[in-house]
């Protein structure tokens, strides 16, 4: 089953390759093309570990163990 970081890393490297492809036919050249792919798939990065961070269950969170501490 594919999940959410499956698809993350599939995009990467999509984000990469096409995005400086497509921008390379519209005209712009390689020396901009690259960093504003790489500028995308840093965004992709960043969300999957900023964004939408991956957690192991909701009891295992620094927040919930100072609740079942303080109770």
């Amino acid at each position: 089953m594919t999940g959410y970081y499956d698809l993350v890393l599939g995009l990467i490297p999509v984000a990469l390759v096409g995005i400086t492809a497509a921008l390379s036919v519209v005209g712009i050249s390689l020396l901009t093309a690259i960093p504003i792919s790489a500028g995308v798939a840093i965004g992709i990065m960043g969300h999957a570990m900023f964004v939408n961070g991956p957690i192991d269950t909701a009891e295992e969170t620094p927040v919930t163990r100072q609740r079942q501490q303080t109770e």
